[in-house]
């Protein structure tokens, strides 16, 4: 679920404002204009989606991995092999936004015929929010799922070596009258980008967030960065990350676990793997009767009783749907880090900044 604490020093922006600066400069690294476009896209729609993990936060550190960092700021992802209603993309060592992008629209293609396809990516690299790519489908009247390898930043359950990653998973299903119901979660209680976000702030973090390097709870943001994030619901969250994990890299020869790389090293460039899957709602059912269904359980959740002190009770995707529409009615505020990282990118890069 989306949400961070906001400060009297968060300056707020235009989605659109925001999304061209970032665009500018991923443009200025050589990449084709459409692909910048795209990168800078999904970046500025996790900021108003409230997801600041994986908005323009990152703009920086992805500079130098198409700058310096090995990861072609030109490449075309193409089709490596293909069957009825399964493809292997190979990204051609293009940021993972480029390459998923391209996968899932792919698969809704093929789904169209075969009624459910499945898109497994190599040679990709970071992809950003996953929920992106899962509601890519939705605008085809299709279910959307989408998951990912990540650098090992979690250990098996009771160790302490950086062995599993995050690898988060997303699905997304279209509603009629409601919000799209989306989930997008990595199987940790939150992110290296999350925990940044509250280290920028100098706030703690809950203790079930992460370990530090001893295997112990920590609320200090800078211990956690140091050490092991926490996985969700102790070995079961654990099982599912090495589950998705490989589900996203072995199908198609990407980079798992430590084959990726490490936190502090980076990643190798083009090891990363996601799969991404679509299915045809009409294949199995009428549109008209899912979305009604889909709509009901929405409702049900949210006219549900609430505990005590509850103000409100959501279904997948409904708290970033409530952000978003505040934050292309009121701007999208960012913390002083976050702005200075995008100037610093942009000043770099001989482009106008915020």
């Amino acid at each position: 679920m989306a949400g961070y604490s906001e400060s009297a020093t968060d300056r707020r922006f235009n989605y659109e404002d925001l999304r061209d600066t970032v665009a500018a400069v991923f443009a200025a690294t050589g990449m084709r204009a459409p692909d910048a476009r795209l990168l800078a896209t999904t970046l500025a729609w996790a900021d108003v989606r409230g997801i600041h993990s994986h908005g323009v936060l990152r703009t920086g550190d992805y500079l130098h991995k198409l700058t310096a960092g090995g990861v072609d700021p030109r490449g075309v992802p193409f089709i490596a092999s293909e069957r009825p209603a399964a493809i292997v993309v190979d990204g051609a060592n293009a940021m993972g936004q480029i390459a998923c992008g391209f996968a899932m629209d792919r698969a809704v293609g093929k789904a169209r015929s075969a009624g459910v396809a499945v898109a497994a990516v190599r040679g990709s690299n970071h992809c950003g929010a996953l929920a992106w790519f899962a509601m890519q489908a939705i605008e085809h009247n299709m279910i959307g799922i989408a998951a990912t390898n990540a650098l090992p930043t979690m250990a098996p359950w009771g160790g302490l070596d950086k062995i599993v990653g995050i690898n988060p998973l997303a699905i997304a299903l279209p509603a009629a009258g409601e919000s799209p119901l989306v989930l997008d979660c990595a199987f940790s209680y939150s992110s290296h980008g999350k925990i940044r976000v509250f280290h920028q702030k100098g706030d703690p973090i809950p203790p079930t967030w992460a370990f530090d390097r001893e295997g112990h709870p920590t609320t200090d943001a800078a211990e956690a960065l140091e050490g092991l994030l926490q996985p969700i619901g102790e070995y079961k969250g654990v099982g599912l990350a090495i589950l998705f994990g490989l589900l996203s890299t072995a199908l198609s020869g990407a980079g798992y676990g430590t084959e990726l790389g490490n936190m502090t090293d980076g990643p190798h460039p083009g090891a990363d793997g996601q799969f991404l899957a679509a299915i045809d709602i009409e294949a199995f059912t009428t549109r008209t009767e899912f979305t009604a269904r889909v709509d009901r359980a929405i409702r049900q959740i949210r006219d549900s009783r609430r505990a005590p002190g509850v103000g409100a009770l959501y279904a997948p995707g409904g708290v970033e749907a409530e952000i978003e529409a505040r934050h292309r009615r009121d701007g999208i505020p960012l913390n002083a880090a976050t702005v200075e990282t995008v100037n610093q990118a942009a000043a770099r890069m001989g482009v106008p900044g915020l």
